[in-house]
Parts: C-alpha cells; sequence; structure tokens
C-alpha cells in the first residue's frame, strides 16, 4: 500500500503525466456522451430485424442474471486494475474513449431492429449505456478483446480478456441481444481501434509501459 501510494505521488507530481491523464479523462467523458446521442439517435430509428443465421436457428436462453453480473463484475474488474497499476490509466481511458466513439459512429450509421425474440435485460444501470438499437458492433464482444491487447504482454490477463470476449460473444447470441455480424465483426474493428490508438496515442501508451522520465 505504501509502495502504491508513492507511486501515485511520483506520478501526480509529474506534467507529462497529469496532462495525460485529465486529457484522457476529458476524452473519456466526452465519448460517453456521444455514445449517448448516438444510442439514441439509432433506437429512435431502428428499422425492422432482420433473419440471422444463428438467432434464427437457436432458441432464447434466458442468460439475463449472467450478462447483467458479468459486466458489472467486468467494469469493477477494470476499475480496479487501473487503480492498481495507476500508470495505466492513461491509455486505459484515451483506447477506451476510442472505442466508444467508434463505436458511436457505426450505430449512427447502421439502424437494424433489435431481434425479435431477445430477452429482456432487467437492470437500471445496464440502461444507461445499453438502448436497443446501437447493435453494430458489439460492445461486450469487443471491449474485452480491447483488453487483451491493450494488456497482451500480461500472459493471464491477456487469456482472462480473451476468454471474456468470447463469453460475452456467446451470452449475447444466446440471449439474442445481438446478431452473429455484430459479434463477429466486433474483433477485427476492435483489432484496428487499438493500432489507431497506438499510434495516437503514443504518449500515453509509453507512460503505460514506464516510459514517463522525472522532471
Amino acid at each position: 500500500m505504501i509502495t502504491l501510494l508513492k507511486e501515485y505521488k511520483h506520478l501526480f507530481s509529474q506534467r507529462d503525466f497529469l496532462i495525460s491523464f485529465f486529457a484522457s479523462l476529458v476524452f473519456l467523458v466526452v465519448s460517453f456522451i456521444i455514445n449517448w446521442y448516438a444510442g439514441v439517435y439509432a433506437t429512435a430509428n431502428a428499422s425492422n430485424p432482420v433473419t440471422d443465421i444463428v438467432l434464427s436457428n437457436v432458441r432464447t436462453f434466458d442468460v439475463d442474471g449472467i450478462f447483467v453480473f458479468g459486466t458489472i463484475f467486468f467494469w469493477t474488474f477494470m476499475i480496479l486494475l487501473g487503480l492498481k497499476d495507476p500508470k495505466t490509466i492513461p491509455f486505459l481511458f484515451a483506447s477506451v474513449a476510442l472505442f466508444v466513439v467508434v463505436r458511436s459512429l457505426f450505430i449512427s450509421l447502421t439502424h437494424i431492429g433489435p431481434f425479435p425474440t431477445q430477452i429482456v435485460i432487467d437492470s437500471n444501470i445496464i440502461d444507461k449505456f445499453s438502448f436497443g438499437g446501437d447493435l453494430f458492433f458489439s460492445g461486450h464482444t469487443g471491449l474485452p478483446y480491447l483488453m487483451a491487447l491493450v494488456f497482451w504482454r500480461n500472459t493471464i490477463l491477456r487469456a482472462f480478456f480473451i476468454l471474456s470476449s468470447i463469453s460475452f460473444g456467446i451470452i449475447v447470441l444466446l440471449a439474442h441481444l445481438h446478431y452473429s455480424i455484430d459479434v463477429l465483426s466486433a474483433f477485427f474493428i476492435t483489432y484496428t481501434i487499438y493500432h489507431i490508438a497506438e499510434r495516437l496515442f503514443k504518449g500515453e501508451r509509453e507512460i503505460f509501459y514506464g516510459k514517463l522520465k522525472s522532471k
């Protein structure tokens, strides 16, 4: 605990870290605002549902509890992971924000209606971030995969996040919350987002690897 407090004190005494931290935090907040407007717009303009090779041939499973508590566990784990290693926070904020903005763009362009047999998610928390028409692409699949790419050098975290990504992909399909293309495309789009983030946020990435120099 004392070592962690010293690290916080050291990092927040560095001008470069402070700039990266607050800039990425603002970007993250702005991305959530953009996501809200995009989700409302996509839902209001949603068209009719379409057939799907998976959803049309697999019955709906009531995985409401797994979906809700799995999401809460994932975000709690992410928060604790960042707090435990504060130098990772700026790049985490920035990469997640870029992910949210790119996804907001995609859901603004694509307005396919929800599959008619999807389960109803009974959670006030999840409802704040999901609107019903924000389908393409799956955030529950993409975000854990993004974290796997971010923490790729850590074998344990990489395996955990890849497993989480696959698990969430299966869950949203079983619940008919996403079309199969939403889940499959998430891996390819997220891979591109990560490499864009590496180029856009080089300073934050260097801090992530502990390359912040003392002034």
